[in-house]
């Protein structure tokens, strides 16, 4: 492989946010691998390549990833209703239920009301 620069990731990592919109998910963790290994604290890296394994349905990789991005900004409430979704999608509802209200707490967005259940009344925590 070539040198990598740091411009040469500036630009995987553009070229895998639009990999990631085409639907090439794999695409985009491959050029995203490259940008991670040289820059493991790069954060806005790490949560696209997290959606990116998500929408491979590869939800093991995807979890780990949102978990070390909410480790590094717990705040992060788009980070929470992902993961939230993530492992909805592995059949963990009580812990998907947990991200999605602390996504809402943070970041009253519809959407993630509507998955915290806020607006329902339905308690599913069992």
């Amino acid at each position: 492989m070539p040198d990598r620069s740091p411009e040469t990731h500036v630009i995987d990592f553009r070229a895998a946010e639009h990999l990631l919109e085409a639907r090439d998910p794999r695409g985009a963790i491959r050029l995203l691998d490259s940008v991670i290994s040289a820059h493991p604290e790069n954060t806005a890296a790490r949560l696209l390549r997290a959606r990116a394994f998500f929408l491979a349905a590869q939800l093991r990789p995807a979890e780990l990833e949102f978990q070390i991005v909410l480790e590094r900004e717990p705040d992060n409430a788009f980070a929470h209703f992902a993961l939230g979704r993530t492992l909805e999608r592995a059949n963990r509802p009580a812990e998907a239920l947990r991200h999605f209200r602390l996504a809402a707490a943070l970041e009253p967005r519809p959407q993630f009301i509507e998955a915290a259940r806020f607006a329902s009344g339905t308690d599913d925590d069992g």
